[in-house]
């Protein structure tokens, strides 16, 4: 079965994110959470379907809120790169890349 590997700092902002959205409204982070979740299970059911981003990467954009989650399909699975706002520093993962 194939699986998502987070890198470190790609987990470390997602659990973030969560935390700021459980701040602003309970429930809130869950939501988000779950929003996050769905788009990896497309990245990983369809690995090519996302769109060609940096680096050799690919991108899916999660419902509701305005994040994609950044990956690079492999023969496992995929591997998170990012979980990057859209348009709060968009490509500050990039140098992740590079070290992989």
């Amino acid at each position: 079965m194939k699986q998502a590997r987070f890198l470190a700092p790609a987990r470390r902002e997602f659990l973030a994110e969560v935390a700021y959205y459980n701040d602003r409204e309970s429930g809130l982070g869950a939501r988000f959470a779950v929003a996050v979740e769905e788009a990896i299970k497309r990245a990983i059911a369809f690995p090519l379907a996302g769109s060609p981003f940096s680096g050799g990467t690919r991108r899916v954009f999660t419902r509701g809120f305005p994040f994609a989650v950044v990956y690079r399909p492999g023969p496992e699975g995929v591997v998170i790169f990012a979980v990057a706002h859209c348009s709060r520093r968009p490509e500050h993962w990039r140098s992740r890349v590079q070290e992989r």
